[in-house]
């Protein structure tokens, strides 16, 4: 008989893509996926997984067994939400994937306060970027994301995917004290023509999001710098997990303001569950202390 974790590990090899990244979002060693990995290979006799460079190949049985795993595995998860309901609490383990900034400025807090009220759930947090992330719920390889989209860039939820709001996250406009626009009190898209920006790599939502922006204004973006990391960055921010401003840095408020909204993400039919229920809900509880701390204090009069 197959063993099912073993079917989990494969399985999490072929969403995640790599070794590595399975292990992250399974909980487990590198060396702990690859050692299941090989046992199921004895077990079916079959070679499962190919060097590829740096990397590894699924094989065409494995690809094949993958299925069959995806199946076993849903019939597990729809199992487990049934106990769960019949329980009426939240428990069991609890697979959650979000952005950076909200992995850093809203998860913790929430996470304190679901282990504090239900000791019985086991939620854990991988952080992984939007566009991934929801492939990942609608896949199955997590229960529920937290995702993020701007108001010029919807974020589509792939058929079998429901989501809720959670909040509005604003964006100001960090420039060097000294630059022409330092110390208005308000600039308007069309007067950002010109500028030399830092944004993250291309693939992102906010890199996207930073072209449509500066495109729709009529200017086409000079990207000189790229970072991963918001609190690396000198150019259009979000508030949320951004964290004091280094020195010589000060924030312009934009007319209109850009607006990025955040969504709890889960497969269709799983909010039956009480763990995913009660996890929405405490982050939309938890939204406005958090956008409210991460709001920037008025300027002092006379900064414009």
């Amino acid at each position: 008989m197959l063993d099912l974790q073993r079917l989990r590990a494969l399985h999490a090899v072929s969403v995640h893509g790599t070794v590595g990244a399975a292990a992250a979002a399974l909980g487990f060693t590198p060396s702990a996926v690859s050692q299941q990995i090989a046992k199921l290979e004895r077990e079916t006799r079959t070679v499962l997984l190919e060097r590829e460079g740096r990397g590894v190949r699924l094989t065409d049985e494995a690809r094949q067994l993958v299925v069959t795993a995806g199946e076993l595995l849903a019939i597990v998860v729809r199992a487990e939400t049934r106990l769960e309901e019949r329980r009426g609490v939240p428990s069991g383990r609890l697979a959650i994937a979000a952005f950076a900034s909200a992995a850093r400025g809203l998860l913790p807090s929430v996470l304190a306060d679901l282990a504090a009220r239900h000791p019985g759930l086991d939620a854990r947090l991988t952080e992984v970027d939007p566009h991934l992330s929801v492939d990942l719920v609608a896949k199955g390889a997590v229960d529920l994301v937290v995702a993020h989209d701007w108001d010029i860039a919807p974020l589509p939820a792939p058929a079998g995917v429901e989501q809720a709001p959670i909040g509005e996250d604003l964006c100001d406009l960090l420039v060097p004290e000294g630059h022409r626009l330092a110390g208005r009190g308000a600039v308007r898209r069309a007067e950002l023509g010109g500028e030399r920006w830092i944004c993250q790599p291309p693939g992102r939502v906010c890199h996207d999001w930073l072209l449509r922006t500066l495109r729709g204004a009529g200017h086409e973006p000079d990207i000189v710098h790229q970072a991963d990391e918001n609190p690396t960055l000198v150019a259009l921010i979000p508030r949320l997990g951004r964290g004091p401003l280094p020195a010589g840095v000060v924030e312009v408020p934009l007319d209109p303001m850009p607006v990025r909204r955040l969504y709890a993400l889960w497969r269709t039919g799983a909010a039956r569950r009480p763990a995913i229920a009660e996890t929405v809900r405490t982050l939309r509880a938890h939204w406005p202390g958090v956008s409210a701390h991460d709001t920037p204090p008025a300027p002092a009069a006379g900064s414009g």
